[in-house]
């Protein structure tokens, strides 16, 4: 990371086109182009818990100490990042460092991630360090250090290609692209493929999807894939691991 203060590095290029936005309940942003929230409606923040976190085995694993990173499809508003990062500052060991890694075709300008954001009192303070360092005009890759041990990097751009040119070494994954049926390049066999080459042995992923497809992608890319209660009532969800080497 550079010393330069923000600490904020982004690659150049073309900025990202925006994605027109609804307003829900006043702050629940909606996407116009693929029809969809972009959380839970009845509350993404436990959703992020439910599904992301503990569907990852979080925050147990960081109990071992280590660096961690984590791989996002996804970026949208913040949320699943500023969940993870205050979680991650409760149970992080001295030293440990966390790299999160999210890949977003549609980066969101700050006010309106201000916006999404402001519903939950449990994230305030993550959310204004996240809107205080976010770029005006996100492109290319943005890496932010949010503090000594936690990074934070968008790559701005369609995710196939961010994730084919991220290096290897996720140790989980959080599979959030809008609903499969509304956004199926975002769950293709090809990109779950990529994502499995770049995960660690026993590395996981977790995602609120449970469609046939999804898991069918999922285990013929080589994951073992585990169904589990979905959150707020959703009837499954989907988690999985990168198989350890044979002894």
């Amino acid at each position: 990371m550079s010393d330069r203060d923000p600490d904020i590095l982004a690659t150049a290029g073309r900025t990202p086109d925006r994605q027109p936005l609804d307003w829900h309940d006043g702050d629940m942003p909606y996407s116009q182009k693929f029809g969809d929230h972009f959380y839970c409606r009845t509350d993404g923040r436990l959703e992020c818990g439910h599904v992301f976190l503990a569907g990852n085995g979080l925050p147990e694993r960081w109990s071992l100490g280590g660096d961690f990173r984590i791989g996002e499809l996804g970026f949208g508003t913040g949320l699943n990042f500023c969940e993870t990062w205050r979680q991650w500052k409760l149970f992080r060991k001295p030293g440990a460092l966390l790299h999160f890694m999210s890949f977003e075709l549609y980066p969101m300008k700050g006010d309106e991630i201000g916006r999404a954001l402001s519903r939950w009192p449990e994230i305030e303070a993550e959310r204004k360090a996240l809107t205080a360092a976010w770029p005006d005009e996100p492109a290319g890759r943005v890496d932010l250090q949010m503090d000594g041990q936690t990074r934070l990097t968008v790559v701005c751009g369609p995710a196939p290609e961010g994730v084919a040119n991220a290096q290897p070494g996720f140790d989980a994954w959080f599979l959030d692209g809008f609903a499969p049926s509304r956004n199926p390049d975002m769950w293709s066999p090809e990109l779950m493929q990529a994502i499995y080459g770049r995960t660690v042995r026993g590395g996981t992923f977790g995602t609120y999807a449970a469609a046939g497809f999804v898991r069918r992608n999922l285990q013929a890319a080589g994951f073992t894939v585990e169904r589990r209660p979905g959150f707020a009532g959703k009837r499954e969800m989907l988690c999985g691991r990168k198989p350890e080497p044979a002894e």
